[in-house]
């Protein structure tokens, strides 16, 4: 078959086979009486396998190197196809999202569209200093969009940008919740952690039922999060996460305070959860434990302290009579 044949039958245009002959991917073998280069069966055939091997997404590059090589494995440039593909997906999906933000502020003209776009693009920034400016000094009059923010804070690994979001977050209210619960739902821990912190920060009765429900995660970084955050709320559904926290020595301190917030609050498991984590606690657990006791001002606390009193760890003995001693008489 001529060129143009070829290229009606297979629905490669000329100009790409002429394309493909440059390259030494798919060459014409034959030549008609007249000189004029005529494609065979096998050519056809090798075209076909070309198509097929770019509707895959691999290079023309890749292409012929599939071809030249009987045992060429395909594995390895699947595998890279698959990767370059994945970030083609992710790329367009930000290219969404970015336009999404950009009608959700409505702009009225081309200048709005470029402060807006401007806005968002200092928060992808590399620089962790420009990121941070972006949040506490934002241009013009146009405010930084929630939805911008959540996905911002979610990203950020750096510490003092993170604690600039959480702040710009905390001023929006209750309308940046739906983003940081489906944060907290991330296969991610690292989203899920920052995540918490936002929701922690954000003082509205709406943010106490997602911190309830990191309760139960699988991470303890995230656990011991969301029941700080509750205990400062009066809030005690976290109360043995506490315990647990000063039984092991994680944030035991911030732990402790926690507790006595609690107990301040009317909470009285507080000094009853600690007591029953008595029983099997070690010497060092049994120190925290009676540092926690001193957090709490209770008729439970003080007969637990007594019998501390009494303790075979000399440490434990003196720090039970020393809060002892610093108490009033009751």
């Amino acid at each position: 078959m001529l060129i143009g044949e070829v290229a009606q039958r297979c629905g490669v245009s000329a100009r790409m086979l002429r394309h493909y002959h440059r390259l030494g991917l798919v060459t014409p073998t034959g030549r008609t009486t007249g000189g004029y280069r005529q494609y065979s069966a096998d050519d056809v055939r090798r075209l076909f396998h070309v198509e097929s091997l770019r509707t895959l997404g691999l290079t023309l590059e890749e292409v012929k190197e599939a071809l030249a090589e009987p045992d060429f494995s395909p594995d390895d440039l699947i595998d890279d196809v698959i990767s370059r593909t994945r970030e083609r997906i992710e790329a367009e999906r930000q290219l969404l999202a970015r336009l999404e933000r950009v009608q959700h502020h409505a702009p009225n003209d081309w200048a709005d569209v470029v402060r807006v776009v401007t806005q968002a693009r200092a928060l992808e920034s590399d620089s962790g200093a420009r990121r941070q400016q972006a949040v506490l000094a934002p241009t013009d009059d146009i405010a930084i969009a929630v939805d911008d923010l959540v996905a911002a804070v979610l990203a950020e690994a750096d510490v003092n940008v993170a604690g600039a979001l959480r702040w710009a977050l905390a001023r929006t209210g209750v309308r940046a919740l739906d983003g940081l619960v489906t944060g907290l739902r991330s296969t991610e821990v690292t989203i899920r952690r920052r995540a918490v912190l936002a929701i922690s920060g954000i003082d509205v009765a709406e943010a106490t039922a997602p911190l309830r429900s990191a309760l139960d995660d699988v991470d303890a970084d995230v656990r011991d999060r969301a029941a700080i955050a509750l205990a400062q709320r009066g809030d005690p559904a976290g109360a043995s996460v506490l315990v647990a926290m000063v039984n092991t020595g994680r944030r035991d301190v911030e732990a402790a305070e926690a507790l006595g917030r609690l107990s301040a609050h009317g909470c009285t498991d507080a000094a009853r959860l600690l007591g029953d984590a008595l029983a099997a606690a070690d010497a060092g657990s049994r120190l925290r434990i009676t540092q926690a006791l001193g957090e709490i001002d209770s008729p439970t606390a003080d007969g637990l302290l007594v019998a501390l009193t009494t303790d075979p760890d000399r440490t434990v003995r003196a720090t039970a009579a020393v809060i002892l001693d610093a108490r009033p008489r009751r």
